[in-house]
C-alpha cells in the first residue's frame, strides 16, 4: 500500500504511525540551532533528538560560503547540499521530515532547499520537537553512521530572485515583497543581528511566528489564507517576494502560504543582511506605509 505523501506538515502521530510501519522510508532531520550559539543546536541534539535522526548545521550545511556582500545565511551550491543528503542516506523520492525547537524557524529552511532541489516530499514535523515529546516519544542520543544514498536534485520547485532584482522592483514595482521579521526590526529599532537597521522599501511585514498558534503549531490553511491575502490584497501569490534578515525565516512564510494554497512566491535569499551590506541601497524605517 504506498505511503502518504507530506509536503508540508506531519503531525507527530502520523509520523509515529510512519516510522512503526515503514521505518526506512523516512529521513528524520533535526535542525536545531541558534543565531546567538550557534554551536547549541548540534549540542542539543547530541544529548538527545527523535530516533533516527540526522543533524544539519544551519551555518556548514544549510548555507554557502559568506563574502560579506552576499548575507548571513547565503543559498549553499546546489551540489554540496545534494552531497549533505547524499551522505545522511538520502534517496530519491523518500520522505523527509525536518524539525526544530524553535516552532520552525529553521526547520523551514531546509523544507525549501529541497524544494528548491526539486524534491517535494518533504514536511515540517508541526509543533517541533515539543510536540514529539508531548506525544509521550521517546529521545535517542545515538550518533548515526554516514551512509550513500541516491538523491539528485531536479529542477527546482522553488523561485528564487537576486538583489539585482528587488532592487529594479523600487521602480518597476512589478513584486511585493513581503519581510519576516519582527516588527521592531522591520522599523529598524533593535537592530543586534545587521550593522543597519530599517527595510527595504516598499517591503510588507509579516512576522514569522504569526504563522503559529501558541502551542507552536502552524494555523490553518483557512486562518493563513484569510491573514495573507489581508496582506497581499489583489497581488497574485506569484508576484511575491519573501525575505527576511537572512533568507531563513523568509522560508517560514514559504511554508506559511504552501499550506494556505497561495502558491509561487519567490525568496530573495541575501535578504536584508545583503541588502543593507551596500550603503549605496536605500533603506527604510518605521511602520510601512
Amino acid at each position: 500500500m504506498p505511503h502518504t505523501h507530506y509536503t508540508t506538515l506531519i503531525s507527530a502521530t502520523n509520523l509515529v504511525e510512519r516510522l512503526a510501519a515503514a521505518p526506512g522510508s523516512v529521513l528524520i532531520v533535526d535542525c536545531r540551532f541558534d543565531l546567538a550559539a550557534p554551536e547549541a543546536g548540534q549540542a542539543a541534539y547530541a544529548s538527545g533528538h527523535i530516533p533516527g535522526a540526522h543533524y544539519l548545521h544551519l551555518d556548514r550545511d544549510l548555507s554557502g560560503a559568506k563574502t560579506g556582500k552576499n548575507g548571513r545565511h547565503p543559498l549553499p551550491e546546489r551540489a554540496t547540499l545534494v552531497a549533505a543528503l547524499k551522505r545522511l542516506g538520502m534517496n530519491e523520492g523518500q520522505q523527509v521530515v525536518a524539525y526544530d525547537a524553535q516552532g520552525g524557524m529553521y526547520a523551514a529552511r531546509l523544507w525549501w532547499l529541497l524544494r528548491w532541489l526539486g524534491h517535494d516530499s518533504v514536511a515540517l514535523l508541526d509543533g517541533g520537537l515539543q510536540a514529539w515529546q508531548a506525544a509521550g516519544q521517546p529521545l535517542d542520543a545515538a550518533a548515526l553512521p554516514e551512509s550513500q544514498g541516491t538523491f539528485k536534485a531536479g529542477a527546482p520547485l522553488a523561485v528564487t530572485v537576486d538583489v539585482d532584482a528587488v532592487m529594479r522592483n523600487l521602480t518597476t514595482h512589478e513584486r511585493v515583497l513581503i519581510d519576516a521579521r519582527a516588527a521592531d526590526r522591520y522599523r529598524g529599532e533593535n537592530e543586534t543581528l545587521d550593522p543597519v537597521g530599517g527595510h527595504i522599501p516598499g517591503a510588507l511585514n509579516r512576522f514569522f511566528k504569526d504563522n503559529l498558534n501558541a502551542d507552536g503549531r502552524f494555523k490553518t490553511a483557512h486562518e493563513l489564507r484569510e491573514t495573507f491575502g489581508a496582506l497581499l490584497g489583489s497581488t497574485s501569490p506569484d508576484r511575491v517576494v519573501l525575505q527576511c534578515g537572512s533568507g531563513v525565516t523568509a522560508c517560514h512564510n514559504a511554508l506559511a502560504m504552501e499550506i494556505a494554497g497561495l502558491h509561487g512566491a519567490a525568496l530573495y535569499g541575501g535578504s536584508w543582511s545583503e541588502w543593507c551590506s551596500d550603503a549605496s541601497r536605500p533603506v527604510a524605517t518605521g511602520a510601512a506605509a
